[in-house]
């Protein structure tokens, strides 16, 4: 059986997302989403979790991602989970789990009823 890597989010924007540029000059943005899962608890109370996710989206779709979305903005995410590995200043090694977005689209009340504006597709 094969393997399978995909990932379907939606949450609101914690921060307004920051276009960033690789060293090659490639656009990028890194954000982060929260995500709401309710629940009951033992007694049968309504709670809610809150997890935050880190997304990173490439190229064009990073350009129009910063100019059309800001923070509260409810996004769906698709995309594959990825790791980075980095090495701090003094030496300690990190990694993060991530989601690589494929594609992203404002999910905005006033436009439910049309279809959600997407960000092309992007390749890797």
């Amino acid at each position: 059986m094969a393997n399978l890597n995909k990932v379907f989010l939606i949450g609101r924007l914690v921060a307004d997302p920051q276009l960033q540029h690789t060293n090659s000059g490639t656009p990028f943005t890194r954000f982060r989403i929260a995500v709401n899962r309710p629940y009951r608890d033992r007694n049968g109370n309504w709670q809610e979790d809150t997890l935050f996710i880190d997304v990173v989206v490439w190229g064009d779709a990073a350009d129009r991602a910063v100019s059309r979305f800001n923070k509260g903005t409810r996004i769906l995410v698709e995309g594959s989970l990825r790791q980075s590995n980095w090495e701090t200043e003094s030496g300690e090694r990190r990694s993060r789990i991530e989601v690589r977005a494929e594609r992203v689209a404002a999910l905005d009340p006033r436009r439910e009823i049309e279809e959600p504006e997407e960000i092309d597709d992007i390749e890797f």
